[in-house]
């Protein structure tokens, strides 16, 4: 039986929702293994003082196999 952990990120982009999604998902990448889902929540706008769209952002959860932290005594697999 797999366990996995489960967090909320926000991604950004100048050109589209899922441009910003998608640097989510990258930016996690980097320092997480085993990604397995990605769910997209919530998606808005980051508006400048005359209402013009500078930013596409999006919530993202992100899902991604449980590790055991190094050395964890009694951890079964």
């Amino acid at each position: 039986m797999a366990v996995y952990d489960v967090i909320q990120l926000v991604g950004t982009s100048s050109e589209s929702w899922e441009k910003a999604a998608a640097n989510a998902v990258e930016q996690a990448s980097k320092s997480l293994r085993d990604l397995r889902i990605a769910e997209i929540v919530e998606l808005d706008l980051q508006l400048d003082a005359k209402g013009k769209v500078e930013a596409y952002r999006a919530k993202v959860k992100l899902s991604f196999k449980h590790e055991p932290p190094v050395g964890a005594i009694g951890w079964v697999s």
